[in-house]
């Protein structure tokens, strides 16, 4: 092979953007003829599949990128099989000598990245990872034993006092075309994926609701930081205000970076970042930390991080009692109200879902890996690593977790953050006419077409107690 014929393939996984992406700058510096692949991957042995709501989130993702890139004449090319079989079929018809992407941290992502890098070393040709999505990569913060940390506050204070935060980069000025034409096999065409709902399809709450894209990331990013960023600290605990930015889906896909995040608060306070924006900056940490917690332990989503766990009797959800919880049928409103927005818009305000989660978990007494495979299939920002974790955290298994004996009460929590019962009377309209003290109790109330309680909160909180006593006692 001559250097004329040589050209260079970027991989994007959940790097789903041009500005700020490491992988795509390097590949474009070269200024070969450079091929872009995304390969949906559901077969290669421990990829979890992504569940209906993530899958309609990504397809929308891949049609916005591949028309920012087609603007710039370049295009995206889709493949779908086994990644590490894919890259090295692409690459080789490609005839690419340089190989890029950004780095991923779940095992079995690391996996196969290792595997492709081993395999360029053997062919000749050049493998090259970057850190791109997460502000500090995992084995860069260590106690000073040189493990792990296991609870979060010293874990970010550890990060913030040993690195800096990078500048993010910008989108290359020059992306080259693709190799000649005849030289690569079509690509798949995006909707022969099948990743949209149909029959029925359920996904409108989800299109009104959401931009999927760099632009609607960026849009999102703006108007967080030109409003509720100030009040973060009271805000984020409201679910009837918009308290919250509502970046994680475009954090999940990496429509945004990290990196982009941070310093466009450095931008907005070159002096102090004030209190409120620092507890959001925290959550951007809290992130880092649960992923964090899968490198080291990559089966969270499937086995207890704290292992006395596994003594816990948890009990198995009669079908309608699970089906209640899923469907907002619970009769506690703030639970009913959180599981609603759920369905209709695939994201749930954070506050709602510790208060949904625990009643799942506590209430009902179900293992939490029930809980963590509907949100899984349900929420459009399922994050491989803070979905289980958040799910462990509530269950009281996970790393730094609330105790097992904190147990969330949703009339309490509805009452403290939703006083004014705005955000119920939006999600759980048969309850709308009620007064602002009745709506929290509907019960009490004899109000029509809403459920009674599915359980008595004191009779199934001193259940749960009870079952963490037996564990404790064994």
């Amino acid at each position: 092979m001559t250097s004329l014929e040589e050209t260079a393939l970027v991989w994007l996984r959940d790097d789903l953007r041009l500005d700020d992406n490491p992988a795509l700058n390097a590949a474009a510096a070269l200024g070969l003829p450079l091929t872009v692949v995304y390969v949906l991957d559901e077969e290669s042995a421990g990829i979890r599949p992504l569940g209906g709501a993530t899958r309609w989130w990504l397809h929308h993702s891949l049609q916005t990128l591949s028309s920012a890139l087609e603007a710039r004449g370049s295009r995206l090319l889709l493949r779908r099989g086994p990644a590490g079989q894919v890259i090295k079929e692409v690459a080789a018809q490609a005839g690419a000598a340089h190989l890029f992407w950004n780095r991923r941290y779940g095992q079995p992502e690391r996996t196969i990245d290792a595997a492709l890098k081993a395999w360029a070393a053997e062919s000749g040709l050049e493998a090259s990872s970057f850190q791109a999505n997460l502000l500090f990569e995992p084995w860069t913060v260590k106690t000073g034993s040189g493990g792990p940390y296991k609870v979060f506050t010293p874990f970010w204070r550890a990060c913030l006092a040993g690195q800096e935060v990078r500048d993010p980069l910008e989108r290359p000025a020059v992306i080259p075309g693709p190799p000649q034409p005849g030289r690569l096999q079509a690509g798949d065409d995006l909707d022969s994926w099948g990743l949209l709902p149909s029959s029925p399809d359920w996904s409108g709450g989800l299109a009104a609701t959401w931009t999927p894209g760099v632009e609607g990331a960026q849009h999102r990013l703006d108007d967080f930081l030109d409003g509720p960023a100030g009040e973060y600290g009271t805000g984020r605990n409201l679910p009837g205000v918009e308290g919250t930015s509502r970046l994680s889906p475009h954090l999940r896909f990496g429509e945004v970076s990290p990196f982009r995040v941070w310093h466009a608060i450095r931008r907005r306070y070159p002096q102090n970042v004030p209190a409120d924006v620092g507890i959001f900056r925290s959550e951007l940490g809290w992130r880092e930390f649960c992923w964090q917690l899968l490198y080291n332990n990559p089966e969270l989503a499937t086995r207890n991080y704290r292992p006395e766990f596994d003594r816990f009797a948890w009990e198995q959800p009669g079908r309608s009692e699970l089906e209640a919880w899923q469907q907002g049928r619970t009769g506690y409103p703030l639970v009913d109200a959180g599981m609603r927005q759920l369905w209709q818009t695939g994201w749930m305000h954070n506050r709602v879902r510790m208060a949904a989660a625990s009643f799942l978990v506590k209430n009902l007494l179900t293992d939490w890996r029930v809980g963590e495979e509907w949100f899984w299939d349900t929420l459009v920002d399922a994050d491989a690593a803070s979905n289980p974790a958040n799910w462990q955290w509530v269950a009281g298994s996970g790393a730094d977790a609330s105790p097992y004996y904190r147990i969330f009460n949703p009339v309490t929590q509805s009452k403290k953050f939703d006083a004014a019962g705005r955000y119920l009377r939006e999600f759980v309209p048969e309850l709308a006419d009620l007064d602002n003290t009745s709506i929290h109790e509907p019960w009490k109330t004899g109000v029509q077409d809403y459920p009674e309680p599915l359980v008595e909160l004191p009779e199934s909180r001193e259940r749960a107690l009870a079952a963490y006593q037996q564990l404790k006692d064994s």
